[in-house]
C-alpha cells in the first residue's frame, strides 16, 4: 500500500503527516479520510482548483492528468510543473511526497 507524506501546511497539517492509501484512491479522499482538511470546493468533480496539490516525489506514480485538469491548474494559486488536483490525482504503486500550497483561489470562502 503506497504512502502519501504530507509535508507540513500551517493550518492543514502543521506537522505534516504520513497516510497509507490503497491504490486507486484519489489524493483528496485520502487526505479527507485521514483528517487533512484540504479544501474541494467541487465535491471533488473536477470543477475548481481548491484541491491543488504539489507533488514533490513520485509524481510519475499518478495516473495522466486529463485535459480537463490541466485547464483548470492553469488558474490555480502556485501552479507548479508537478502540480496536480488531489480529486482527480490517483495513486499507482510507489510512495508520493505532497505540498499542500498555503493559497487556495476560492471565491466562496471568506478567508484565503
Amino acid at each position: 500500500m503506497p504512502q502519501i507524506i504530507v509535508l507540513p501546511h500551517p493550518q492543514l497539517c502543521p506537522e505534516g503527516t504520513v497516510i497509507d492509501a490503497p491504490e486507486g484512491k484519489s489524493l483528496c479522499e485520502a487526505l479527507v479520510e485521514s483528517d487533512v482538511e484540504i479544501e474541494h470546493a467541487c465535491e471533488m468533480s473536477c470543477a475548481c482548483t481548491t484541491c491543488h496539490v504539489v507533488v514533490r516525489e513520485g509524481f510519475n506514480s499518478l495516473n495522466e492528468s486529463t485535459e480537463d485538469e490541466e485547464d483548470l491548474l492553469d488558474a490555480a494559486w502556485g501552479l507548479e510543473a508537478t502540480s496536480r488536483l488531489s480529486c482527480q490525482a490517483r495513486l499507482g504503486k510507489q510512495d508520493i511526497t505532497i505540498e499542500i500550497p498555503k493559497y487556495t483561489i476560492n471565491h466562496a470562502r471568506e478567508n484565503h
